[in-house]
């Protein structure tokens, strides 16, 4: 087949992209090179677009041994273990064909964290799904959550977190962001950097076969009604066959058999054999006749675009194949010597005795695209002029039941339900709360992660939005009494060749660098999403991030279960009343104009870290952090898991009711304590300058406030689950 400048184009390359590949080239490629350029300078390989802001991520710390460029990131969490973890997203193959997809998604994402030797321990989820009321979303959200709960539930590992929201802007375009944490010996690494001369390169794992071809560029595109075609470009995946190659590869990992190892992902053996030889500056000499194939006839054109699960490439020691071989066929899984490294800085391919490809490595990763795209600022919203005198016509009571009936409030049960989150047996806090928490085995120490993300922020002023995130996911870890380390981000924007697009991408980029310097909370792996859009609409930005933090003593877990009778509850963190983007302005006024609350970074530091240190003097019994519902959300959600009651105080900051108790303030956090413990606590808060209310006494069975809220914990319950149930079952 000849190669044009419109065949280029059909492989999601730019004509002027076309035209510089020939001048490097020197020659026009043939039809297998232009795969292979097309796979490595789409948007999903290459972070054109993006590379040059991400430079400007906080990536450093002191516990960081690993930052962003590896197949995942890598923190020290002290006595030799350390835990790799990294989130990705699989948007566009889970609308097309939402089971696979997400399947697919989790099983690449374990395969980044084992990839590096570590066995993964925890998987959380960040999904986003279009209105209720799209014909798409009940089928989108089933076959999402099934994927999900079918891959991680075969291959073992628990899935402990996770957040889901429905918005009109995912309509065209759902977001499935897929998290793992693994554990690993921090001197037993493995990285993806090939050394060595004249080192046999091996794949193991599954047969090759058609499924995901053209994978990597379909994420780099926009959707039209043609989406349907797309659906060959989806991977198909087998959970059973992970576990397999989980273990073989952990058993390799157990001698110095490895030099260097990747994970077969976006654009399969293309992006992993020419990463592992960019990154250790060598060449690469592959046979493709000798890679397993499932179908007749492969060509080498598929056999490098193939996007097949299940897939490792190996660069090993001289010597130890015959060693390799009996683990992988142990297992029961394909192992072929497929070629050598060498000293030419190329790939070279061959297929039956002929050479096929022959491409400089540094034209492919060097020399790919790098754009500075044109942005724009987004301005500051000027604040809602809200009028008060509306808020006589409403009853608290009323709101609240109608704000926790919310489908991005509401209880989410029905899709946690179907994970499997005690598999392994370490998990000591389940879905539902601030963060999931699993033990470190043999030891005191706990891992607590979250994911958060909060697209209607980021979408009225992305600056503030991007702070915004990090810092919630600062506040998920604490309350539950860990020290936060480290963030993993996917960055899930729309068509950055639209200047409002990409100021959002940059603009967000920036509020997380800044978040992330001032409370030293680094970036350590990450994941950008572009192109997220169909019929020229794009989603809202939407920035997931996910953070880890580390339990030193995992008796000293807080939960966020109201405990007992009689005990204060206070809110740490000043209410301002800020109503602008919150659920209330949106459910009850209607009005969905106006700034994200602002952030204070001190604060934010300052009150979080006397948080801990209550906590670690036992003098917290539950905390759950202030977030999307404001203060009565909160405690509502406290008193749904403690089966018991609040009855709240008059108020004293603020004389507007509806502003003190739905306002969406950020750096706050609910508290329980015991009534011994007043003067303490008061006197720690009080010396670290941290304001607080005394916001009212656990009660029975009821939520009060005078005469304004009379709700029973049945009543708030059922409030906080009808929505998701009803929806799922109608």
């Amino acid at each position: 087949m000849q190669v044009t400048e419109a065949l280029a184009i059909d492989h999601g390359l730019k004509k002027e992209e076309f035209i510089k590949i020939c001048d490097l080239l020197k020659r026009t490629p043939n039809l297998t090179e232009l795969a292979i350029f097309s796979a490595m300078w789409n948007e999903h390989c290459s972070y054109k677009s993006s590379r040059k802001h991400l430079k400007k991520l906080h990536t450093k710390g002191k516990q960081v041994i690993q930052g962003p460029g590896e197949n995942a990131g890598v923190v020290d969490i002290g006595d030799d273990d350390a835990i790799v973890f990294k989130i990705e997203s699989h948007n566009h193959p889970s609308f097309i064909e939402p089971y696979q997809g997400a399947a697919t998604g989790v099983g690449g994402i374990m395969r980044d964290v084992f990839t590096m030797g570590a066995r993964p321990i925890a998987n959380l989820n960040s999904i986003h799904f279009g209105s209720p009321q799209h014909k798409k979303t009940k089928n989108l959200l089933r076959g999402v959550v099934k994927g999900i709960g079918g891959y991680g539930n075969c291959i073992g590992v628990p899935t402990i977190g996770g957040q889901t929201s429905f918005d009109d802007s995912y309509n065209g375009n759902i977001l499935v962001n897929a998290m793992t944490i693994g554990l690993v010996n921090k001197n037993k690494i493995f990285y993806s950097k090939a050394a060595g001369l004249n080192k046999p390169v091996i794949y193991v794992g599954s047969k090759t076969g058609r499924d995901g071809i053209h994978g990597a560029s379909m994420a780099s595109a926009t959707f039209d009604d043609k989406i349907e075609e797309k659906k060959p470009t989806v991977q198909v995946g087998d959970p059973f066959t992970e576990k397999l190659l989980l273990e073989a590869c952990l058993e390799l990992m157990s001698d110095n058999s490895i030099i260097a190892i990747q994970d077969m992902g976006a654009a399969g053996l293309t992006s992993s054999s020419v990463e592992m030889a960019s990154k250790g500056n060598l060449g690469i000499e592959l046979d493709l006749s000798k890679v397993p194939c499932r179908e007749e006839e492969m060509t080498p054109y598929e056999i490098m675009l193939s996007e097949s699960q299940e897939r490792m490439l190996i660069v090993l020691e001289n010597g130890k194949e015959n060693h390799a071989k009996k683990i992988f066929e142990k297992w029961d899984l394909d192992f072929a010597v497929i070629g050598k490294t060498t000293n030419s800085k190329k790939i070279e391919l061959k297929f039956n005795n002929t050479k096929v490809a022959e491409i400089p490595i540094n034209l492919l990763a060097e020399n790919a695209p790098i754009y500075d795209r044109k942005w724009k600022k987004t301005k500051l919203p000027q604040k809602l002029k809200i009028n008060k005198n509306e808020f006589k016509s409403l009853n608290l009571s009323d709101c609240l039941k109608k704000i926790l009936a919310n489908p991005n409030i509401s209880e989410k049960k029905w899709i946690w339900d179907q994970y499997d989150h005690t598999v392994m047996g370490d998990t000591i806090q389940k879905p539902g709360g601030d963060a999931g928490v699993v033990r470190i085995h043999g030891s005191k120490k706990a891992i607590a992660a979250s994911i958060d993300s909060s697209a209607s922020y980021c979408n009225s002023h992305p600056l503030t939005g991007g702070k915004q995130i990090v810092c919630e996911s600062w506040r998920n870890l604490i309350s539950v009494g860990a020290k936060p380390i480290a963030i993993t981000n996917c960055l899930n924007f729309g068509n950055p060749e639209k200047e409002k697009n990409m100021g959002e991408f940059v603009e967000c980029v920036e509020g997380i660098s800044e978040s992330c310097k001032y409370l030293n909370f680094p970036v350590v792996s990450g994941n950008v999403s572009f192109y997220n859009e169909t019929k020229d609409k794009g989603i809202k930005p939407t920035p997931a991030i996910g953070g880890i933090g580390l339990i030193k003593d995992y008796e000293k877990m807080v939960t966020m279960n109201i405990k007992n009778e009689g005990n204060l509850v206070f809110v740490l963190g000043k209410t301002e009343g800020h109503l602008d983007q919150s659920i209330f302005a949106k459910s009850i006024l209607s009005e969905d104009k106006g700034p994200p609350p602002e952030i204070n970074l001190f604060n934010e530091k300052n009150n979080g870290e006397t948080l801990l240190k209550l906590i670690d003097k036992n003098l917290i019994k539950s905390c759950h952090d202030v977030s999307i519902g404001g203060i009565l959300v909160a405690v509502s959600k406290m008193c749904i898991l403690g089966k018991k009651g609040i009855k709240l105080n008059p108020i004293k900051s603020l004389t507007n009711k509806f502003e003190y108790f739905f306002a969406e303030d950020q750096s706050r956090y609910i508290i329980e304590l015991e009534k011994k413990n007043l003067e303490i606590v008061r006197k720690i808060l009080k010396k670290n300058s941290v304001h607080y209310d005394e916001l009212g006494t656990v009660s029975k069975n009821q939520l009060e406030f005078g005469s304004e809220i009379k709700l029973s914990i049945e009543e708030i319950e059922e409030s906080n689950k009808i929505w998701l149930k009803k929806f799922m079952d109608n």
